[in-house]
């Protein structure tokens, strides 16, 4: 349904550097990135895969409020991969990798807040292989 999204954030270098970090091992990363010379009102960053953004941050004023974004994983050990690459990096937990069956019986994730306190998860929907 949806094609992108994003958000601003308070320093958009420390961001960037967080998520290319972050994402790398869900095979994200930056893909795209706008700046002032090209135009913009200040930096844009947009990540993702094969070319194509799909997460954008962008410098400015951080939004009010926790924003929750989830990033689909392609198995349980990219999440795990995830967790201990966002904890390196600085991010706080916010409920370690495992099996979340109140959504349904094989949803593994794990969450982190990321340097502006959004609740960023990584999610894989697959039973271990």
């Amino acid at each position: 349904m949806l094609d992108h999204i994003g958000f601003p954030v308070r320093d958009y270098q420390r961001s960037k550097a967080f998520y290319q970090r972050v994402l790398a091992p869900l095979g994200y990363s930056l893909v795209m990135e706008v700046t002032p010379e090209d135009g913009a009102a200040g930096y844009h960053g947009g990540f993702g895969r094969d070319g194509k953004p799909f997460f954008w941050i962008n410098e400015g004023e951080p939004i009010q409020g926790i924003l929750h974004v989830a990033f689909r994983a392609a198995d349980q050990d990219e999440v795990d991969h995830f967790y201990a690459v966002a904890l390196g990096e600085g991010a706080t937990d916010n409920g370690p990798p495992g099996l979340r069956p109140h959504y349904h019986p094989t949803y593994y994730g794990a969450f982190v807040f990321d340097p502006d306190g959004h609740n960023i998860e990584a999610v894989c929907h697959e039973p271990r292989r």
